[in-house]
């Protein structure tokens, strides 16, 4: 009832307003895929706490349209609330500018707070429905006033990174950002999304849960550099940085202002990061030039300074994953163990680990059904028990003084049917074929993900994801361009996979009522043999950890899968069991034994 009684009095506005359709997507001011509790709002009108979702409310119906990730969490959130759920992709499901268009009457108005739309999605629809004489209202944000004990703006102090762990310094990377603007002929650059800003300036911040980034806006000419960011966020130190390197500090709410008295420029920005309001102000005085923020390929390739913190840090993260692994299979059944109460355990093992600062994203910990909700997160008031049957699913990652980590397991706790076991070993033959996949240059991600899906699709089986994404370097644990999915959508954008970009490798089985099984490793893309049929790539493992081979039913393998999977857990054992106790590394030998048809 609670929900009704929420979207009856955003309809109540709505009317006073003259507002027809009101929408809420999941986004702060800066397009990030998570958001602070601050900018919760969908979920505060919906119920629904899934990381992706937009939310649609007329005078007489509500919608939440939401991706396959989420369709079984969403319809359990959404039940008794009157929300009807769209099952994003589907056969049959509109698209919410499809439903717009279609439901919307001549000269009616839609709503939404400008700061949370994308530049280029406003575009989108104002495309749609420019037959039927639609006005779009952007200027407030009428479902945010309406939110009682609203949480703060977060604030969160600034750090600045040491030089040596960033392999660059920002006057090299404002160097090669603004040799970009003068390939496009642009004398300003306006960047608004948070990871690119805090890879340029070599700075982090803790505004969002789990991702180091500070609310900000860049803007950048030939000569100068402006941050705009939170004068509470600002310390002494992080003066005396912006002054060495000629950034000009200013007001996280200056920017508006800024932007309507800014000289009229060829601006570079990127209108699928940049808010619709910004981007209306920026049109009335400026050329802009749309186009993918130069930050984000050089971000996504990683420099060796980069790669070779991560590869480090990933042997010490793939080990406390293996400790807690082993603790767990000595002790279920022994002890009362939970899907909450054993996340917090692999959260501890992570803890301990030098150069620790947080987690990545919140631990996943789903056993036996519940793993079928692919970002299913156990709290300490509702979990399930665990017990020596079935599996528990495991993704986790950390935040490092010299990297980012992210790295799934299936584990076996006791008896699973053969069905399960036929599940598990596809997702494994499909992971360990794509990483040891040998491509041209100028493949991307979508010339490459069969090799993970179609041992799956061979059994009729999908999942409704990507296979992998880019991962950040003590940053988000999800960035772009790069990604590895087979889908095609138009509008968006592919990225050649470059030599140094770090990658997920996570196909998955998630049956509804029943099981879910991923695995996932971090894989890093390089430059193999050149010649006359052009630059022949591979990929590098980052992620050591055991492939559970009580779920592996090797009749279900070919001869090359079998040697893939030996291959990876004799390299496995070679490079994990120095970090471990004498007890665990007599586990770790006999869970990466040789199996054999």
């Amino acid at each position: 009832m609670e929900i009704r009684d929420r979207i009856n009095r955003l309809r109540e506005t709505m009317k006073e307003e003259r507002i027809d359709y009101y929408l809420i997507p999941t986004a702060d001011y800066h397009n990030s895929e998570y958001v602070n509790e601050y900018f919760k709002v969908r979920e505060y009108f919906s119920g629904f706490t899934g990381s992706n979702g937009t939310l649609l409310v007329s005078r007489d119906e509500a919608g939440l349209w939401t991706d396959g990730r989420y369709f079984i969490q969403a319809g359990k959130e959404l039940e008794g609330s009157g929300i009807i759920l769209y099952r994003m992709q589907e056969e049959g499901v509109p698209t919410i500018k499809e439903y717009l268009a279609e439901h919307m009457k001549e000269n009616e108005t839609l709503g939404f707070d400008g700061r949370v739309v994308t530049a280029s999605y406003g575009a989108e629809l104002e495309k749609a429905l420019q037959n039927k004489n639609i006005t779009i209202r952007y200027e407030k944000d009428i479902a945010g006033s309406l939110w009682e004990d609203r949480p703060a703006l977060p604030c969160a102090p600034v750090v600045i990174l040491p030089e040596e762990i960033c392999g660059e310094n920002a006057a090299q990377k404002l160097d090669k950002i603004r040799a970009k603007m003068k390939e496009q002929q642009c004398s300003a650059h306006l960047l608004a999304k948070l990871d690119d800003l805090m890879w340029l300036l070599n700075i982090r911040g803790g505004d969002i849960e789990c991702n180091p980034v500070a609310l900000s806006y860049g803007y950048v000419t030939m000569t100068e550099c402006s941050l705009f960011i939170q004068k509470e966020a600002v310390s002494e130190k992080l003066q005396e940085y912006a002054d060495k390197w000629h950034i000009t500090l200013k007001g996280y709410d200056e920017i508006e202002d800024f932007l309507r008295r800014a000289p009229e420029e060829k601006v570079l920005l990127d209108d699928k990061n940049i808010n619709y309001t910004l981007y209306r102000i920026l049109l009335k005085k400026a050329q802009t030039v749309s186009g993918m923020n130069p930050s984000e390929v050089c971000k996504a390739v990683k420099n060796p300074t980069e790669l070779a913190c991560m590869e480090n840090v990933y042997l010490k993260d793939s080990a406390a994953l293996c400790r807690f692994i082993c603790w767990l299979k000595n002790n279920i059944g022994k002890i009362p163990i939970n899907e909450y109460s054993a996340a917090m355990k692999l959260d501890g093992f992570r803890k301990e680990i030098d150069g620790f600062l947080d987690l990545s994203f919140p631990t996943i910990s789903g056993y036996k059904e519940n793993a079928a909700m692919m970002h299913y997160e156990a709290t300490q008031s509702v979990h399930k028990e665990l017990a020596a049957e079935g599996m528990l699913l495991v993704d986790s990652g950390g935040q490092y003084l010299g990297g980012t980590t992210d790295v799934t397991r299936t584990i076996v706790l006791g008896e699973i049917s053969a069905e399960i076991k036929k599940h598990f070993t596809a997702v494994a033959v499909g992971m360990l074929r794509l990483t040891n996949a040998v491509f041209l240059y100028g493949c991307t991600g979508r010339n490459l993900d069969i090799l993970a899906r179609e041992p799956l699709w061979s059994m009729g089986i999908d999942y409704k994801c990507g296979t992998g994404h880019g991962i950040g370097y003590i940053l988000n644990v999800h960035e772009g361009p790069q990604n590895i999915r087979w889908r095609y959508s138009e509008g968006v954008r592919e990225a050649v996979i470059e030599a140094g970009m770090v990658i997920s490798n996570e196909p998955g089985v998630y049956k509804e009522g029943s099981h879910g099984i991923r695995t996932e490793n971090i894989i890093v893309a390089r430059n193999g043999e050149k010649n006359g049929d052009g630059q022949f790539m591979y990929f590098d493992t980052l992620t050591y950890v055991p492939i559970d081979l009580d779920a592996v039913d090797t009749s279900y393998m070919q001869p090359m899968d079998i040697e893939q999977l030996n291959a990876y857990h004799k390299k496995v054992y070679e490079k994990i069991s120095p970090y471990l106790e004498e007890e665990e590394r007599v586990w770790l030998k006999e869970a990466t034994r040789p199996v054999h048809k």
